[in-house]
């Protein structure tokens, strides 16, 4: 929780243009691959938000609509997968299917909305009172927020994320079933969040093909790590337990398979990481305050 927000800043202060937030969730290693990808296979040059939409579609640039109307398609699509009989009979309480489908698709742009709100809402009053605190306590601190922190910088990366990372989501079942995985249904929830927010990180290191290519590898990572997670998990006692996130996917592989060899690894790796995150962090309020007397 220190070290992934001070490893991710170079990236996040791209997207924000400022160093006043840092980005916290637990799928900062898909957001770091992300932006790193589009760093090295995009242009930056074309950003997903210079997309030019016509007039008359002109509604689809406000997110909450953008979003009702991805997900309508996407629970349709599902919906007729799963069959009418069975989402009457046992999900929407006799509903028909295609008014369950929309009514969900907006009760989750609802929750969208929501969020973003909350966001909107913790730049504007908490990040303030909470420097007051950190100036006192610990100066030159930076509050890192929840992933939709930086939906509202590219809001046309959010779709393109969810969308390519929902797609590789889907590549991955049958190359995890052929290499003798257990297969990860992609969910909506995992792939929306953090797939967004990874298209916001490819597109401010490679624009629209960085928002492409970071968001699918962030959709793999979410499909393989956590496959490769399962018996590791088993093994500890947590038989057919799983984690979405690429951060959970990572140290918990690396932690699961170090404490067969070694407890006491446990308590020296989080020290370390402590560590660095303050170094890492030392550099970045050196190289902000060079920026700031050259500007």
């Amino acid at each position: 929780m220190v070290f992934m927000p001070a490893l991710l800043q170079p990236y996040t202060r791209q997207i924000t243009g400022s160093n006043d937030i840092a980005l916290g969730h637990f799928g900062s290693l898909g957001y770091f691959v992300s932006g790193t990808v589009g760093k090295f296979f995009g242009d930056k040059t074309k950003s997903t938000e210079d997309i030019k939409v016509p007039k008359s579609l002109g509604f689809l640039r406000d997110t909450s609509v953008a979003v009702s109307l991805t997900m309508t398609i996407m629970f349709l699509i599902v919906s007729f997968a799963a069959g009418p009989s069975y989402i009457e009979k046992e999900l929407s309480g006799g509903s028909n299917f295609l008014v369950f489908a929309l009514t969900q698709a907006i009760t989750f742009a609802a929750g969208v909305y929501i969020v973003l709100a909350g966001v909107r809402m913790l730049l504007a009053e908490i990040v303030p009172a909470f420097k007051g605190i950190a100036d006192k306590v610990v100066p030159n601190a930076i509050p890192a927020l929840d992933c939709p922190a930086v939906f509202p910088f590219a809001p046309n990366a959010v779709i393109v994320g969810f969308l390519f990372s929902f797609i590789a989501g889907i590549i991955s079942m049958p190359i995890l079933a052929l290499l003798g995985l257990k297969v990860i249904v992609p969910g909506l929830v995992p792939h929306f969040f953090t797939g967004a927010a990874a298209g916001v990180f490819g597109n401010a290191t490679g624009g629209r093909r960085g928002a492409i290519l970071g968001s699918m590898a962030n959709g793999f990572m979410i499909s393989f790590l956590p496959a490769l997670l399962l018996p590791v998990l088993g093994s500890l006692g947590f038989e057919g337990t799983t984690f979405g996130d690429a951060d959970f996917g990572m140290i918990g592989l690396i932690l699961g398979n170090l404490i067969k060899t070694s407890t006491i690894i446990i308590y020296v790796l989080p020290i370390i990481l402590i560590l660095f995150a303050f170094l890492s962090g030392g550099k970045n309020n050196i190289a902000n305050k060079g920026i700031n007397k050259a500007s």
